[in-house]
């Protein structure tokens, strides 16, 4: 006799993927394979493990992703400065793909035919996970239970308890969080106003500047073509660097991050952010990079650097113009090695120091003292050329113009 059909769904262990394990088995008619992934998120994994095989799947997988999540997604985004709208690292949206991959992967050895996720129809996420799910496996069938079954939150929780699912949630705890070792997210309940003050128990990896330390911290940090190695001399793998420097920078209140986006699905949505070691980490990065890398370079960098961050926010990390974008990423880096000192305090961190084998900084031609070399006289041939077009265009145009900013005089002294 044939088996059921398997379904391998992304198990987060919350309200929504818990419920999924059921509903998908009604549904469906099919066996459900519970897939969690550790991505740096605070969660007793034994017992997510434990919970999926209770409400019913038939097989429960963890996978440690910490190492693949920093060295294929994190550290990438890091080069290339990824920040979506000037406030938000990316953290979940970076998240996305690699889970996405690692369903794919695993569907594919288990024989389903299907996988799942926990995402809503209102979100990024249901569009980073269909598309990329979609590019890497087109064969394979997308189920999004919280999508299709319509009930509201408190719904699920009634639906829950009628079949003594085991979830650690109830009505009179609104908000809803995601968490990976490059941040963490707080949304819903008092945050949907956006003029409501976030309270301070939504904060779980920083303190807030009045708590924090009265004497800064310092660190340095250095980098490999772009890649950070080491805090203070000490060499470190990715994962603990960035947890170690979670930890020093929470403790000084660094990290926080009150943002009204702009959503792929077409709705403004008020999000909190804690990112401590992202904050930093990407302070010290473009810092280096301003010493390293020309002006042309820089201010091209600027514009990549949006079309990248816009690119992972909306769910296209498995395209050809990601590539594209990667490429250029990763040869801007080949010179963005040295150190930059940090001084954490009081929610805000700054540098102080920066040093490369590869600077472009030049303290002989920069100097106004002794040892400068800079042929001042050249300025003024340069000046002449650079203005000639100014010069021109405003003698045969500009001053021809009987108003404008060009006619404005200057009021006349009053004589006594």
């Amino acid at each position: 006799m044939k088996g059921k059909q398997k379904v391998v769904l992304a198990y987060s262990g919350g309200l929504d993927t818990s419920v999924a394990i059921k509903w998908i088995a009604e549904k469906y008619n099919a066996d459900v394979i519970a897939l969690a992934l550790d991505v740096g998120a605070e969660k007793a994994y034994p017992e997510i493990r434990d919970r999926a095989l209770k409400i019913g799947a038939i097989k429960s997988l963890v996978v440690d992703a910490r190492e693949l999540f920093v060295k294929y997604f994190v550290f990438p985004a890091l080069q290339a400065d990824a920040i979506y709208e000037g406030s938000y690292n990316l953290a979940t949206a970076l998240s996305r793909p690699l889970m996405a991959k690692l369903l794919v992967d695993t569907a594919h050895a288990e024989g389903a035919f299907a996988v799942a996720h926990g995402c809503t129809g209102k979100g990024n996420d249901q569009v980073r996970f269909d598309v990329s799910v979609g590019a890497l496996a087109p064969e394979i069938k997308i189920i999004a239970p919280a999508r299709e079954w319509g009930m509201t939150r408190e719904e699920e929780i009634a639906y829950a308890k009628r079949n003594g699912i085991p979830v650690p949630v109830t009505v009179s705890s609104p908000y809803s969080t995601d968490e990976n070792l490059w941040g963490r997210s707080i949304e819903c309940g008092v945050l949907e106003d956006p003029w409501a003050e976030p309270p301070e128990d939504i904060y779980r990896w920083t303190k807030s500047v009045q708590q924090a330390p009265d004497k800064p911290a310092y660190v340095e940090i250095a980098f490999e073509n772009g890649i950070p190695v080491s805090l203070d001399g000490r060499k470190l793998g990715g994962v603990a660097l960035i947890d170690e420097l979670h930890d020093l920078a929470g403790k000084h209140g660094i990290g926080r991050v009150d943002h009204v986006e702009n959503r792929l699905v077409g709705i403004k949505s008020r999000e909190i952010y804690e990112a401590p070691a992202a904050t930093v980490l990407l302070e010290a990065h473009q810092a280096l990079e301003d010493l390293t890398l020309s002006k042309p370079q820089l201010r091209f960098k600027q514009r990549v650097v949006q079309e990248y961050a816009d690119l992972i926010y909306n769910g296209l990390w498995f395209t050809s113009l990601h590539q594209d974008l990667a490429a250029y990423v990763q040869s801007s880096q080949r010179y963005v090695t040295g150190a930059v000192r940090m001084k954490l305090f009081k929610g805000r961190a700054v540098v102080v120091g920066r040093q490369s084998p590869h600077s472009l900084y030049s303290l002989s031609l920069a100097t106004y003292d002794k040892g400068d070399v800079f042929d001042q006289t050249a300025s003024i041939g340069f000046i002449h050329i650079w203005g000639l077009p100014v010069k021109t265009q405003a003698r045969i145009q500009l001053l021809q113009q009987p108003e404008g900013p060009l006619s404005i005089v200057l009021p006349q002294e009053k004589k006594s």
